[in-house]
């Protein structure tokens, strides 16, 4: 199983870059992960409505370049379906048995993700109704996959 994370912006978090490394390695014992970051859209701390579409839309175009042709995509987004851990797992063992094997998952940058993204996207999933930060979501989703992967072999999962 191939799975890629599309993120928009640059880590700088020590922590953080600590964390998704510990759970990256811990995954490829499971799988083949790759992290690509676009490049965030720069823009002033207020923006009218239209401005804010402009910076999702080109942020959107950066992601949607990164993503292949028969790529199962999950969009990271509040508004998307919010499984346990156990029915993600689940998900994802149904996927791959299904014949998938190449995963994306995308996370968007302070605004969001662009309708093209979202249209793009397989499937919307969701961590819950809080905001995250993007740079923060990232440990939190690398730790998840690791987490499904656990379920699914019957793994104890450290606690």
């Amino acid at each position: 199983m191939n799975i890629k994370i599309i993120t928009v912006g640059k880590l700088k978090e020590k922590y953080l870059i600590q964390g998704i490394a510990e759970y990256t390695k811990r995954l490829s014992k499971y799988a083949k992960i790759t992290i690509l970051e676009v490049p965030d859209e720069k823009a002033p701390e207020k923006l009218s409505e239209a401005e804010m579409e402009q910076v999702k839309q080109k942020e959107g175009e950066r992601i949607l370049a990164k993503i292949k042709e028969g790529e199962y995509v999950y969009a990271l987004a509040i508004e998307g379906k919010n499984p346990t851990s156990e029915e993600f797992a689940a998900q994802l063992d149904r996927l791959q048995v299904s014949g998938n094997s190449q995963f994306v998952f995308v996370i968007g940058g302070s605004l969001g993700l662009s309708p093209e993204v979202m249209k793009r996207s397989n499937a919307q999933i969701s961590f819950g109704k809080m905001t995250y930060p993007h740079q923060l979501m990232r440990l939190i989703l690398v730790e998840q996959i690791y987490r499904s992967f656990r379920i699914n072999t019957n793994a104890p999962y450290h606690k």
